[in-house]
């Protein structure tokens, strides 16, 4: 997906507040800033956001050295999302079409978003938001694929929400599962380090995209992952990092996310704040 003149403000106060959990001098702060802004007026050679936001970022570890300024946010966000596990695994079994709410469950994961949320009570948004249904929801083709399916390939987002999507990996079935992260920190997003704090690697086989955008660019990534994403019967890409960067590849996929800028939401055909999951084949 191209950048949007509406992804500038965003990439700007995004990177203002990463500057501000990675430092407390105001002279480093304003440094960052002011080179952001830079970046920002050249918005154009950089395509897609991720590729933008990865830039922006880089720009942190350049001026104060540290690599990753929500670490510990990410740690509590995977331990709120652990204690109400419990909840969501009660909540699915009062269910009967339990594939379509396991990938409710794993959209509504997508809420912990340090991209677009600076600060959310994880159990009180979770519960507000489980019972919102899909916009668009092409469960059904989901369904149909799984019938002759070998492999999945599930490209995660935030943190925080690998717990939820423990949730769906429990009702793809006896399946060879593999679970994609980013090869090092960038914003919240998921790393193998974090993806094991949620005790993922009990359920999926663990992998890097090799990739250290908040997005998958399928040109940085490894030969590994790359084998593997052309190879698997079903490809499950979360988030909107990921549906920025994969949206226009050749590749079917099936997108899961929750449309939390006004882009996404016209680009997907829904409203603000809709969760989607869509493939791409229709």
């Amino acid at each position: 997906m191209e950048m949007k003149l509406d992804c500038l403000p965003c990439n700007l106060q995004q990177i203002l507040e990463a500057s501000r959990l990675a430092t407390d001098e105001a002279d480093k702060q304003e440094k960052i800033m002011c080179e952001a802004v830079q970046l920002i007026a050249d918005y154009k050679r950089f395509g897609k956001p991720p590729v933008l936001g990865r830039e922006l970022h880089q720009l942190l570890v350049k001026h104060t050295g540290v690599l990753d300024p929500y670490k510990e946010i990410k740690q509590k966000n995977i331990e709120e999302s652990l204690k109400i596990l419990p909840q969501l695994q009660d909540f699915l079994s009062r269910k009967e079409n339990k594939l379509y709410w396991a990938l409710k469950i794993a959209a509504t994961g997508n809420i912990i978003d340090l991209g677009v949320y600076s600060d959310v009570d994880v159990e009180q948004s979770v519960m507000e938001e489980l019972g919102r249904e899909f916009a668009v929801c092409h469960v059904d083709k989901l369904k149909e694929d799984l019938k002759s399916a070998k492999s999945v390939l599930i490209i995660g987002d935030n943190a925080g929400e690998t717990v939820f999507d423990r949730i769906l990996i429990s009702v793809l079935g006896e399946l060879d599962i593999f679970y994609a992260v980013r090869s090092e920190p960038i914003i919240n997003d998921a790393t193998i380090e974090d993806a094991l704090a949620s005790g993922l690697e009990e359920c999926a086989t663990l992998i890097s995209t090799g990739c250290n955008a908040p997005g998958t660019i399928l040109s940085e990534c490894s030969e590994e992952f790359l084998d593997i994403y052309h190879k698997a019967d079903i490809v499950i890409s979360k988030g909107q990092g990921n549906f920025e960067s994969l949206i226009e590849e050749q590749r079917r996929i099936f997108f899961l996310l929750k449309a939390k800028c006004p882009v996404n939401a016209d680009l997907l055909g829904v409203n603000l704040n809709d969760y989607v999951f869509m493939w791409n084949g229709n």
